[in-house]
């Protein structure tokens, strides 16, 4: 099956035939038409699977389209992410797919100047492309127009819900035309998605290519178990003893992702760290460091895990588990894109058990934890069964939702 059998014009294809792509995955196989047919669409499949060219092709398509027939200056299109360093990402696919076509895209988000954003949007926009409290700003301000927009697309919508941005959402959603399409696309749904979609999707059409929150099946998932004080010591050994030039690595927090970072260039390891702490432009510099192999290990919080885009990376190590099993399949999908191998570490502690156990009942698989010579865990430190308990998951999620883990639906006002 080729692009053009799916109902995209010559002068798409022409450019996704530049771009190298000749067959469509399988998400694009069945996105495409849905999108051109003005549907709303729920849509989940594995990451690095070309789920943004599955709305984006289609989309610029529709914008084509419009242009032939009137004179149409507004914002058509726009696009929500949960992280500035997802809306780069996006926002690059747009504009290399529309290359040589009459469309402008804008990217916005918090952490850099407002000015040079509004400059652009003052220049043409036809798909904009941002975070929620930097559109809430600008659509505050009235500095922004989406009185005549004509696809809402929510990127990566459940971890926007984990990040609680859902009272921005909610803010936002009041300033769109209410006959619009909406379109979800994420790797993982779960049920709080699932009743958003209720209330802000029409007939939608679900597509899933593969089963529910799997992971991907060209990812080679290890398990190591060792004691949280030589998790650091272990991975500078993997590192060095297995030679690899380009790892990722996640913590839970950014006050560990510095101490990590810290303590592996003691180790003789160039390690930089990258969380929403850092400036926008550190940001960016580090992650152009670390594309460039400059900076050999990058130590990353679950706010980069879903915007960062590397060909051919190979390697990403679970430091810490995340409280949310969802997060998982998005930090190990970094690797294993486009069809290429990889593979995921985690290391895990005695105290971690219980987040690998939500792991494998959300991926259905069952993990084997091995033990490395030279670091086999001390089964003397095994934590009291009395021990204060790590929050649930549901706690957790209802927290970055706003709402207390009782039945107390009740908003709470998002933390800044």
């Amino acid at each position: 099956m080729s692009f053009s059998s799916l109902g995209l014009l010559k002068e798409i294809t022409d450019v996704i035939h530049d771009l190298g792509y000749a067959t469509p995955t399988p998400i694009q196989k069945a996105a495409i038409p849905t999108v051109l047919a003005n549907k709303d669409v729920m849509a989940g499949a594995q990451t690095g699977t070309g789920k943004t060219a599955a709305f984006a092709l289609p989309l610029l398509q529709k914008i084509l389209q419009s242009k032939s027939t009137s004179s149409y200056q507004n914002i058509q299109v726009l696009v929500l992410t949960p992280t500035r360093e997802l809306a780069q990402q996006v926002h690059a696919s747009f504009v290399k797919y529309s290359a040589n076509l009459p469309i402008q895209s804008v990217v916005a988000y918090g952490g850099a100047s407002i000015n040079v954003q509004l400059d652009a949007l003052r220049k043409g926009c036809d798909v904009l492309v941002a975070t929620p409290g930097r559109l809430l700003e600008l659509v505050m301000k009235n500095l922004v127009n989406l009185g005549n927009l004509k696809t809402l697309v929510l990127d990566e919508a459940d971890r926007m819900l984990d990040m609680g941005f859902i009272i921005d959402i909610q803010r936002i959603l009041r300033k769109l035309p209410e006959s619009r399409q909406t379109l979800f696309f994420s790797a993982t749904f779960n049920d709080d998605i699932f009743a958003l979609s209720k209330t802000l999707l029409k007939d939608p059409k679900l597509i899933e290519v593969d089963n529910r929150n799997t992971t991907a099946t060209q990812v080679e998932q290890m398990i190591y178990a060792v004691d949280q004080d030589r998790k650091s010591s272990l991975l500078s050994y993997l590192i060095g003893s297995k030679n690899w030039q380009q790892v990722l690595i996640f913590t839970r927090t950014k006050q560990g992702a510095d101490e990590l970072a810290k303590e592996m260039q003691k180790d003789g390891v160039a390690t930089q760290a990258i969380h929403g702490d850092k400036s926008q432009g550190a940001r960016d510099r580090v992650l152009t460091d670390f594309k460039a192999g400059k900076v050999r290990a990058l130590v990353a919080t679950d706010v980069a895990a879903r915007g960062i885009d590397i060909e051919q990376l190979q390697y990403v190590v679970n430091h810490e588990l995340p409280y949310n099993a969802e997060d998982y399949i998005h930090r190990i999908g970094r690797t294993g894109r486009a069809g290429a191998a990889g593979l995921a570490i985690s290391l895990v502690s005695e105290k971690e058990r219980y987040l690998l156990a939500d792991i494998e009942k959300l991926v259905g698989e069952q993990f084997v934890p091995q033990w490395l010579p030279g670091f086999e865990p001390d089964l003397n430190k095994i934590d009291s069964p009395n021990k204060k308990r790590e929050p649930s998951k549901k706690a957790l999620r209802a927290k970055a939702l706003g709402l207390s883990s009782t039945n107390d639906r009740k908003p709470k006002k998002r933390r800044r």
